[in-house]
């Protein structure tokens, strides 16, 4: 399939060849959910920790007789029902990423740049370049541009200047072409992919 270039100043400057089979797959919503469910819990800290019996410091005597209080009988004040007690099957310090085939992460990637050309919310410009890291200048851009939420995905590296600009802007991400990722495609309005973005992309995933 074809698609339009055009520049920063919203000026067109050609056509672009687009892979069908990465750009024209069929959207699997199913897929992309695991995919999204993978990222997400690979970036959780897991540090949540709460003290079991075993950790709790206090006493080892028994808090009052067995009989003759009228109270239930206790053996120890470390148990949960006490008052500064453990806590039974509370959250202990682990990793929750789990596995997710290559195949499976490569299709959902796929999809997504298929659900944004579907959307029409795919753009592909020239470059992603500014002689100046001026926030201003790319602000007054983007609005000629029509851009509020987006993803913008550059070749190999990302020019210092334009991610100095867009840095201060909110809801806009600028990554290489390797961060490219379906988490954050989906939760952009806009994706825009340079020239060299999609030749990095169509070799990473054919």
């Amino acid at each position: 399939m074809k698609a339009k270039i055009i520049t920063l100043e919203n000026k067109a400057v050609g056509n672009i060849d687009l892979k069908d089979e990465i750009f024209g797959v069929d959207v699997r919503p199913d897929i992309l959910s695991r995919m999204v469910n993978y990222q997400r819990a690979k970036r959780r800290a897991g540090t949540h920790k709460v003290k079991t019996r075993g950790e709790i410091r206090g006493t080892t005597a028994k808090p009052f007789n067995q009989k003759g209080s009228g109270r239930a009988r206790q053996g120890s004040v470390k148990v949960t029902q006490m008052r500064s007690g453990a806590t039974v099957f509370g959250p202990v310090v682990r990793s929750h990423s789990h596995k997710l085939t290559k195949k499976v992460r490569k299709l959902a990637l796929r999809s997504a740049l298929s659900a944004k050309q579907v959307a029409g919310a795919l753009v592909i410009i020239d470059s992603a370049e500014l002689k100046q890291g001026k926030t201003k200048e790319l602000v007054g851009r983007f609005e000629k541009l029509g851009w509020g939420r987006v993803l913008i995905v550059d070749g190999s590296s990302v020019n210092e200047n334009f991610c100095l600009a867009a840095r201060n802007i909110p809801n806009v991400d600028v990554v290489p072409s390797e961060g490219a990722n379906v988490y954050d495609i989906l939760r952009r309005d806009t994706l825009v992919l340079t020239k060299d973005a999609v030749k990095m992309l169509e070799a990473r995933l054919s």
